[in-house]
């Protein structure tokens, strides 16, 4: 099943261009790439267009077990035809 936004945002910002590189690094066959952004500047949006651009299952990690939970409601808002999956490791 194709990954299809389930919102109508638009970027904003530097998010446009920082799309588009990361997308293309995901279709250059980049190892590691890191999206940086201060709080409340769009990086999960940003990564969602990413994963639509790209259509490939994508593994998110968080720091933390309430940026996990936060994230994982964005990305069921983000992508409500989608699996969206949640663990969280109780070793601290």
């Amino acid at each position: 099943m194709p990954f299809r936004l389930g919102i109508d945002y638009r970027p904003r910002g530097d998010q446009a261009g920082a799309i588009e590189q990361l997308t293309r690094g995901v279709f250059d066959g980049e190892k590691h790439q890191v999206l940086l952004g201060v709080t409340g500047s769009g990086e999960t949006f940003t990564m969602a267009k990413i994963i639509e651009a790209s259509e490939r299952p994508a593994l998110i990690l968080a720091h933390n077990k309430t940026l996990a939970a936060q994230l994982y409601h964005e990305f069921k808002t983000f992508f409500p035809s989608n699996a969206i999956e949640y663990f969280v490791s109780y070793y601290d």
